[in-house]
């Protein structure tokens, strides 16, 4: 079966040719429609977990000044699916300019990245160091182990044109807003913690260092989302 980029990708009229230097990516699993009794578990944890440091951390939600845009959409990214809710984010920008003829300075794009889609504000070398793709169970086409970070260029095959503009440090560059899900974050810190042996702390600090440059945290996705709706953008489930 194919998957989740590729499978979008065709419907968004990428050639067969194309396709054959695309690298398609899918999660191990479709995510149920609603919380399985595990998921509830992990978010009850993550909720128990929020200790008296992380309310008192000071968090920088300043690009909320930045929606400035006549049009405005905010990207709800929960899941990995190959990337395409980051590109979703770029494919609108694209397409308001092209149909609308809006300019730039004109859309404001935010995309909250949150719950397995966390791995997505991760740089390349986390992904590789700590081997992600093996510890989230994401795989390629052919069922092997997904070693790249499928919203960051590079990878065994490039992402085609146009789509690479899509990719979301291009769009950080270009003034796109990236914020990251600090409940979901932990994962990522647990999976430094265990392999460096390091404290929870230092665990924390090392993987804030290793995340894509312009990713914002946020104390969670869904103060994120909200707080991106109340500046005025509308809601998208991006995947």
């Amino acid at each position: 079966m194919s998957s989740a980029r590729r499978e979008f990708l065709k419907h968004a009229g990428l050639t067969a040719s194309a396709f054959a230097v695309f690298p398609g990516v899918a999660s191990a699993a479709d995510a149920p429609p609603s919380p399985t009794p595990s998921e509830a578990a992990r978010i009850r944890a993550h909720a128990a977990a929020w200790d008296e440091s992380q309310q008192a951390e000071e968090w920088d939600t300043s690009w909320t000044k930045r929606i400035t845009g006549a049009h405005k959409a905010m990207f709800d990214v929960p899941e990995v699916e190959g990337g395409v809710g980051v590109l979703r984010s770029g494919i609108w920008q694209q397409q308001f300019k092209d149909v609308l003829k809006v300019p730039a300075s004109a859309l404001s794009s935010v995309m909250v990245l949150r719950h397995n889609g966390i791995v997505l504000a991760m740089n390349q070398e986390f992904w590789t160091t700590y081997n992600v793709g093996e510890a989230e169970k994401l795989k390629d086409d052919d069922g092997k182990i997904l070693k790249f970070n499928p919203a960051l260029p590079g990878g065994e095959q490039p992402v085609p044109a146009p789509f690479s503009n899509y990719l979301l440090d291009k769009q950080i560059s270009a003034g796109a807003i990236a914020l990251g899900c600090n409940l979901a974050f932990r994962s990522m810190v647990s999976l430094v913690a265990k392999q460096d042996k390091l404290s929870p702390a230092d665990a924390r600090k090392k993987a804030l260092s290793m995340m894509v440059p312009g990713v914002i945290m946020q104390p969670s996705g869904i103060f994120a989302n909200v707080l991106a709706q109340q500046a005025g953008c509308v809601f998208i489930q991006a995947v």
